[in-house]
């Protein structure tokens, strides 16, 4: 049997300020991942964490293609019933 990992609940202000800082920040790197690497150490959570928080906003603001928070959530919603 497998361990599972410890995912940490990150609150959603956390969240909010790490993509903030992502896009207000993003010029000052060469790439994404240099950006995301640079800023998550400083909010305390993991590059991925802020790169898949990143892409979700995106996602949410139509600038990005994929599921939205609201549709992602009521997909799950109705898989449940």
């Amino acid at each position: 049997m497998t361990k599972r990992r410890f995912t940490p609940a990150y609150p959603a202000e956390l969240r909010d300020r790490g993509v903030r800082l992502c896009r207000e920040n993003r010029a000052d790197y060469t790439t994404d991942t240099a950006a995301y690497r640079a800023i998550a150490p400083k909010l305390g959570c993991s590059p991925d964490s802020l790169r898949v928080w990143c892409q979700q906003a995106e996602r949410d603001a139509g600038q990005r293609a994929g599921l939205t928070s609201a549709e992602s959530s009521s997909r799950i919603a109705e898989s449940n019933k």
